[in-house]
C-alpha cells in the first residue's frame, strides 16, 4: 500500500508539471507570432501598405513613398500620390478627403498629394482638409506661382509651412505681401496663429529674391523696407530678406554700375533699425 501511495504521488506530481510546460510553449509561441505579424522594418512595411492600397487609383500618375526605420518594429512613413496632369479640383478635393481618412486610420503615416506643381499634406479630419484643398487652389491658380509645398501641424491646428517658388523677383515679393497680410485668396493661412512662409524665385531667374518668415510666423517688415526703397530707384538683381528668431537680416545685390554708397544710405534710411544688413554691387563679368 505504502509503495502504491508513493506512485500515486509521483503520478499526481507529474500530472501537474505538464499543464506548467504547455502554458510557458504556449506563451512562447504566441509571442512569437506576434513579432511575426509586425515587421522589423516597420516603416518600409508603412511605405509598401500605402503602395499597395492606392495601387491602381484613377488619375494618380505616380506613388512616391519614404518609410523611416527608426528601432527595430518602430517607424513611420510619408505616401505621396503625384496625380495626372489636368486632374479637376473636384477630384482634387475627394481624393485629399479619402487620403485624409486613410491618415486617420493610420496615424504613422504622413498622407500628401501633389496636383498642378504644388503638393500639399492632408490632415485626419475633412474640415482641416478643405482648407488645405482651398490653399492648393489659390496657389495654382496664381500665375506667379511656379510650385509649391503646403505643410500643416497636426498637433497644432493653427501652424502652416508654406514654401513657394515665383517667377520672378517682383512676384515673389508681391506674392509673400499678399500672404503675410489677410487677403482673400489666402485667408486659411493668413488667419492661422502661426504661420511660417518662405517665397524664393525659380533658379536663373533675372532677380534672385528669397523673403521668409521665421518659424514663429515674424514677417521681415523692416528688411522689405529697405529693399524696397533700393528697387525704388536701382535694379535690383538679388537679395535675402530673412526673419530669424526674431531678428532680421538684409541683402541686397543691386545691378553692375550703380552707386553702391548711396543704395545703400537708401536702405538705411527706410530701415533705420536693421543692423544686420549688406548691399553690394554685382560683380562684373
Amino acid at each position: 500500500m505504502a509503495r502504491e501511495t508513493g506512485d500515486a504521488s509521483e503520478e499526481k506530481t507529474l500530472n501537474t508539471d505538464v499543464p506548467k510546460w504547455l502554458v510557458r510553449t504556449a506563451a512562447l509561441a504566441a509571442g512569437l507570432t506576434l513579432l511575426a505579424g509586425c515587421a522589423i522594418d516597420k516603416g518600409s512595411a508603412l511605405a509598401a501598405d500605402f503602395e499597395e492600397h492606392w495601387a491602381d487609383t484613377a488619375d494618380v500618375a505616380e506613388i512616391d513613398t519614404y518609410g523611416a526605420n527608426t528601432l527595430p518594429f518602430m517607424g513611420s512613413a510619408t505616401g505621396t500620390l503625384i496625380l495626372e496632369d489636368g486632374t479637376s479640383a473636384d477630384r482634387v478635393a475627394e481624393l485629399a478627403n479619402e487620403l485624409g481618412a486613410y491618415v486617420a486610420d493610420n496615424c504613422e503615416v504622413t498622407g500628401e498629394i501633389t496636383a498642378e506643381g504644388v503638393t500639399f499634406a492632408v490632415a485626419p479630419d475633412s474640415g482641416r482638409t478643405g482648407q488645405v484643398v482651398e490653399m492648393w487652389e489659390s496657389l495654382t491658380a496664381d500665375d506667379r506661382v511656379s510650385s509649391g509645398a503646403i505643410d500643416i501641424g497636426f498637433q497644432n491646428e493653427d501652424s502652416w509651412t508654406i514654401e513657394i517658388t515665383a517667377a520672378d523677383g517682383s512676384g515673389a515679393m508681391a506674392v509673400f505681401n499678399e500672404m503675410a497680410a489677410d487677403t482673400d485668396p489666402y485667408r486659411p493661412f493668413s488667419s492661422a496663429t502661426v504661420t511660417t512662409l518662405e517665397v524664393s524665385t525659380v533658379q536663373g531667374a533675372p532677380t534672385s529674391l528669397r523673403v521668409a518668415t521665421d518659424n514663429e510666423g515674424r514677417v521681415p517688415a523692416a528688411a522689405i523696407a529697405a529693399y524696397e526703397a533700393v528697387a525704388a530707384q536701382y535694379t535690383v538683381v538679388g537679395g535675402a530678406l530673412l526673419s530669424e528668431h526674431g531678428t532680421e537680416r538684409a541683402s541686397i545685390v543691386v545691378a553692375t554700375g550703380a552707386d553702391a554708397a548711396h543704395a545703400d544710405e537708401l536702405a538705411r534710411s527706410a530701415a533705420p533699425g536693421l543692423t544686420d544688413l549688406e548691399v553690394t554691387v554685382e560683380s562684373g563679368n
